[in-house]
């Protein structure tokens, strides 16, 4: 258990909330403030919220956090920090508990003396919760007493005012999601309980409570989850290894502080080929990396080299060593403290402060430099991956080379199976990765063929998750997905970077049965996106097809339905007086039972059929799942079935 500062609370007082601008302009732009008005900007709401009561732990004043989404999807954040000050704001001339809830950019993170260091440092955080939201109340214990001020899209409905006395300390707040700014209004259980993960980890000593009680166990108490972590970083780096198998026992821990910022990393190697670097300011996942990253990455390379060079084992190694063969197999969580950092925008996904990469590159090299001189065992089996990584990247690009001058020598070389568009711009056109021919050919019928390709695929592709890079390019089916896309492999900088100049759609969409077979189909074209072409799921470009599940027919009345809940909504609806056996139902097991008709009504045309976009939210979370679902490790495979099979559900 973490210990709580008690102190003195007269030093977190009105006087350190300080006001820079007004709230007005969060409701007109809120994307500019959480980054969108769809899923993700939804989550964001908690994420600020739940940033606050990271930020009193860090300044070692919380220890229990409890984060529950309610019935009626509001959502219910609990610490027990000191409490938000609720005194008079000498400026504002009113209580800084109301300044904090409904003006920009106030709050005690701009004062130093106040915190350290904090996540959510432009401030916006629960005003723009609280602006975004049609209802919310602020219940705060602190000094022996309970005050509370509720809000209807962020104003204020009466002055903060005393309802009691407590022994209690900490802050409440109760929010619910304004529906007429959210495209999406339904906050995701994982989505939550992956960010409550990472805080538990990057904090070790926190315990944070997960409800919801929108999913009821066979007891009637709501799915729940607790997240703690006495380990830190060392258990975040085994959470996320835990399908792979490790080359060395035990993740090398890195802790120091450099120029004043303190600096954690913990990092193992697997015998895996890929790299995994998940990186943290302030707890805020910094996503697209930064300075922090860059520091380690050339602290690695570069201590790495010197010992193999020392050591003599690269001397019969005819080939060049690169910076990604230190980092194939490689799974590291980098997390750093920084008073004032520079991020690219108010959503914090790529750190900026130069004076972070020297500070990370000092603290890695001396550490690592030591571990390598007291663990020459564990040092020779690193040094040996690295020169297969370095092998295997030269046979990975020779077959590269080969298979992309095959399709410049062919004039093109488009694949024999593809269907391709009569338009030839890219951001209007879609690429159908269909399952089966059968399926390929009602698609190629159906479709609408100016903006619209079909790429029929035979079976299953390769599980990239268990072959070296290489392989990818024997296989046919993976090498008529790159061909058709127009992407290639290897810049001047980086042998592994995606080119995308040439990419031929910015639509890709994955429309397979669905059946067992389709979704492990679906799965494993994920994974090749997900190993080898990432940036294109990054720039949303990834789409997976939603086909229906059921055609219901009564006489010339005929209803498709894509989950089990609609099928009995109408077909209750249908029989109406009736009896329902009087509906047919027709199940499809795969797209080849559509004919192309059905098939382009339901599933392609742009104006009924609905399309989900793939998303990271977590790429940490998403290396485990796939590393999970996808790798030999049979244990950890079925214990996650095991605990989701009860929440799976048919989206729709």
């Amino acid at each position: 258990m973490s210990e709580q500062k008690e102190g003195n609370h007269q030093d977190y007082s009105a006087d350190n909330i300080q006001v820079l601008e007004g709230l007005e302009a969060v409701r007109k732009r809120p994307a500019m403030y959480i980054g969108d008005i769809g899923v993700k900007g939804l989550h964001h709401l908690i994420w600020e919220v739940v940033d606050n009561s990271i930020d009193e732990a860090l300044g070692g004043y919380c220890d229990t956090i409890h984060v529950a989404v309610n019935v009626d999807n509001s959502v219910t954040v609990e610490d027990n920090g000191r409490g938000i000050p609720t005194d008079m704001h000498i400026k504002e001339k009113k209580s800084a508990l109301e300044v904090v809830m409904t003006v920009l950019h106030a709050g005690g993170k701009f004062d130093k003396d106040t915190y350290k260091v904090s996540g959510g440092l432009h401030g916006v955080g629960v005003s723009c919760v609280n602006a975004l939201s049609t209802d919310l109340k602020a219940t705060v214990h602190r000094n022996g007493k309970v005050f509370e001020q509720e809000y209807k899209i962020g104003v204020p409905q009466y002055p903060v005012r005393e309802i009691g006395v407590t022994d209690k300390r900490g802050t409440i707040i109760h929010f619910k999601p304004d529906d007429s700014i959210f495209t999406h209004t339904e906050f995701k259980f994982e989505t939550i309980a992956t960010r409550l993960r990472e805080m538990s980890f990057l904090n070790a000593g926190i315990r944070i409570f997960l409800k919801d009680f929108r999913e009821l166990e066979d007891d009637g108490s709501p799915r729940s989850e607790e997240f703690y972590s006495e380990g830190g970083l060392v258990e975040f780096v085994q959470y996320l290894d835990v399908s792979k198998e490790k080359i060395i026992e035990y993740p090398i821990y890195i802790e120091s502080e450099k120029g004043n910022v303190p600096v954690q990393v913990a990092m193992s190697y697997n015998s895996s080929y890929s790299e995994n670097v998940v990186s943290y300011v302030n707890t805020i996942n910094t996503y697209e990396g930064g300075t922090h990253v860059s520091g380690f990455r050339m602290a690695l390379t570069r201590t790495l080299k010197s010992y193999a060079d020392k050591s003599g084992m690269l001397d019969k190694l005819k080939l060049e060593v690169s910076g990604d063969d230190f980092r194939e197999g490689l799974t590291a969580v980098i997390s750093v403290k920084v008073q004032e950092p520079q991020f690219e925008g108010q959503t914090k996904t790529k750190l900026g402060n130069s004076d972070v990469q020297g500070a990370v590159n000092s603290a890695v090299s001396e550490t690592l430099q030591s571990w390598l001189e007291e663990h020459p065992k564990e040092a020779k089996i690193i040094v040996g991956k690295v020169v297969l990584a370095a092998q295997a990247r030269h046979a990975a690009r020779k077959a590269r080379e080969m298979v992309q001058r095959k399709s410049v020598l062919g004039g093109g070389g488009l694949p024999g199976k593809l269907a391709d568009c009569a338009n030839s711009d890219p951001t209007v056109c879609e690429l159908y990765l269909v399952e089966g021919d059968s399926a390929g050919g009602s698609a190629k019928q159906g479709r609408d063929r100016d903006f619209q390709a079909i790429l029929p695929l035979k079976g299953k592709i390769l599980n990239v998750e268990k072959a070296h890079e290489h392989k990818i390019y024997d296989n046919e089916e993976i090498k008529n997905i790159l061909t058709a896309l127009g992407v290639r492999f290897g810049t001047l900088t980086n042998d592994k970077e995606l080119d995308m100049s040439s990419l031929r759609y910015h639509k890709i969409v994955i429309m397979t049965d669905a059946d067992i077979d389709g979704s492990h189909i679906r799965t494993l074209i994920l994974t090749l996106f997900f190993r080898y072409m990432r940036p294109l799921i990054e720039n949303g470009y990834v789409y997976i097809a939603q086909p229906p599940l059921y055609l219901l027919k009564k006489g010339k009345d005929e209803r498709y339905c894509w989950n089990e809940e609609e099928r009995k909504r109408l077909t209750r609806e249908m029989a109406g007086e009736g009896k329902e056996d009087s509906v047919n139902i027709q199940r499809y097991k795969g797209l080849g039972e559509m004919n192309p008709e059905q098939l382009w009504s339901t599933t392609m045309d742009p104006n009924t059929r609905t399309l989900k976009q793939v998303t990271i939210e977590s790429a940490a979370e998403a290396d485990h799942l796939f590393s999970m679902l996808m790798g030999d490790e049979v244990a950890p495979r079925r214990e996650f079935i095991e605990k989701n099979a009860k929440y799976a559900k048919i989206d729709t």
